[in-house]
């Protein structure tokens, strides 16, 4: 069933509609830091470059990034807000096509600037233990599309989000993997604390090209140094190869053992 953003899962322990933010009362056209309340909160997609800021990350310690807010359905401001961006949802040309090796995966159909939202990875919204009991029912020879997004607070708090489009969900269930991507997830917030896991172009995209992120969060590989931890043979066996190509290939997809553990 398609659906352009996510929705409550089956097991009812989260609702991404529902509104639990205040809205800011700005009566311009467009809000501005620091006096809309929204952006006060976090990053502005117009400050420093966002996906610069992940790309720095990989390559040295940096500090916390700020997370981003959007305005929402009880802002004052009006839909042209620069602030409203990943809620207005899909706005390219994207194609489903099938590719020699990885099934089904998404290319551009025009050209895509660095730093576009391209469209959000929008699924049922689980609570752990439902997404642990649909893990764990899937065979070997099931593709998984269940996502477990873990943001880490300045405080050591671990905020969970899980994402499974396997039966409703949009575009964004289609696209691949890739060691060496072109795309970043970025979770942003707009009604709630239930993020939308929204994925923006970390390099200009030609048309034609595929869309790809990395499954693991890392954005990018740094040879040698962001690779995983060795997993035991008992966990190969379970884990799928990865056919993205590039030099920096892990050659398995990111591995989640948490889903498949038992208490």
């Amino acid at each position: 069933q398609y659906s352009p953003e996510s929705v409550a899962g089956a097991d009812g322990e989260l609702d991404p509609t529902e509104v639990t933010f205040p809205g800011c009362s700005c009566r311009s056209r467009s809000c501005a830091a620091p006096a809309c309340p929204c952006l006060s909160r976090g990053h502005s997609y117009s400050s420093l470059g966002l996906l610069l800021a992940q790309q720095q990350q990989q390559q040295q310690p940096q500090p916390f990034s700020r997370p981003v807010f959007e305005c929402n359905s009880l802002c004052c401001c009006g839909e042209g807000c620069q602030n409203r961006l990943v809620q207005r949802g899909l706005q390219l040309r994207l194609q489903v096509f099938r590719t020699p090796h990885k099934g089904w995966g998404v290319r551009a159909l025009q050209p895509i600037p660095e730093g576009s939202f391209v469209c959000e990875y929008a699924g049922e919204v689980l609570g752990f233990a439902e997404a642990q009991r649909r893990i764990q029912a899937q065979s070997p020879q099931e593709p998984n599309y269940i996502i477990a997004v873990r943001e880490h607070l300045h405080d050591g708090r671990v905020m969970e989000t899980f994402v499974d489009p396997t039966r409703i969900g949009n575009v964004g269930r289609f696209l691949n993997h890739s060691c060496e991507p072109n795309l970043v997830m970025v979770p942003v917030r707009v009604d709630s604390m239930v993020p939308k896991l929204a994925l923006f172009a970390a390099a200009d995209i030609a048309a034609g090209e595929e869309l790809t992120y990395d499954y693991s969060g890392r954005f990018r590989n740094v040879p040698g140094a962001s690779r995983e931890r060795k997993a035991p043979e008992e966990e190969n066996s379970l884990r799928k190869p990865c056919y993205c190509g590039s030099r920096t290939c892990a050659s398995f997809l990111p591995w989640d053992s948490s889903l498949f553990s038992t208490p």
